[in-house]
């Protein structure tokens, strides 16, 4: 499903935070959020979350705009996936993934066979099915942040939001959950995750939509975007350019003090 986001304002009693931000994100597309600490990222996560009302504007998955949608019916659309999830003390693998089918639980609609296998289908895709029987708490923090995005793809929304899905992951982890971010996004669904990381979000995103002040500066295929004027603009540093051999992403080089622009090839890696 397609979501858009249209003017909205969101922030606290006398600090806006997110300020007219507007997005349209195409269904199969995977969109990463970057910028400044304190820029508003999260909230708009939240935001779109139904988890932090906004004081204007409207988002809308399918047509349908989430805030006028009840709980349950939202869920059903959006999940997310926070900076720092908790899990019930001593849970295992299954039994966290199966909380992504609560919102397809009811009165009328008891755990089936479809939901363990949809469980299923999220433990294999995350490769962590044959940690199913583990405890959380006894896993490495890649293998962890692997369950956690398995239940968020157990929830079975088309629209999926991970904010800093890497972090606190070291080089290995974070690349295995970007390459399953765009395994997800292969199967149809939409992703916006924001991440501190500009190389990465530049590598593994369709789109980039920088963040400076609670507004959108820039946004477009991090090819067309990034430049150095964009991470002035967002960092407030300099820095090269560089484009990485085979497919030209860009390579942000921060410059050190009394670096020159003759320092670094800036046209590509070495």
């Amino acid at each position: 499903m397609e979501l858009i986001v249209e003017g909205l304002h969101a922030g606290y009693p006398g600090h806006p935070v997110v300020s007219g931000v507007d997005l349209s994100v195409a269904a199969g597309t995977v969109v990463a959020v970057v910028g400044p600490n304190g820029c508003g990222k999260s909230t708009l996560l939240r935001a779109v979350a139904r988890l932090h009302r906004p004081e204007s504007g409207c988002v809308r998955v399918g047509g349908d705009d989430v805030w006028r949608l009840k709980p349950r019916q939202a869920a059903h659309r959006v999940g997310l996936l926070p900076q720092n999830p908790q899990a019930p003390e001593a849970v295992t693998v299954a039994g966290l993934v199966r909380y992504g089918r609560h919102p397809h639980q009811g009165l009328f609609r008891q755990w089936s066979g479809a939901d363990e296998r949809v469980c299923r289908d999220a433990l294999t895709a995350t490769g962590v099915l044959d940690l199913a029987d583990r405890r959380l708490d006894q896993l490495s923090g890649g293998q962890r942040q692997r369950c956690w995005v398995a239940m968020v793809i157990a929830q079975e929304a088309p629209v999926l939001l991970l904010d800093e899905p890497t972090s606190a992951l070291d080089l290995g982890h974070a690349v295995e959950v970007l390459g399953l971010v765009r395994q997800v996004a292969a199967g149809g669904r939409t992703v916006v995750m924001v991440l501190h990381d500009l190389a990465s979000a530049a590598r593994y995103a369709d789109v980039l939509v920088a963040m400076r002040d609670g507004r959108v500066i820039a946004s477009g295929p991090p090819r067309e975007i990034v430049d150095a004027a964009l991470v002035r603009a967002l960092y407030d540093i300099d820095a090269d350019i560089l484009r990485a051999p085979g497919d030209d992403t860009p390579v942000v080089v921060p410059r050190t003090a009394g670096m020159s622009c003759d320092t670094v090839d800036s046209g590509s890696l070495r």
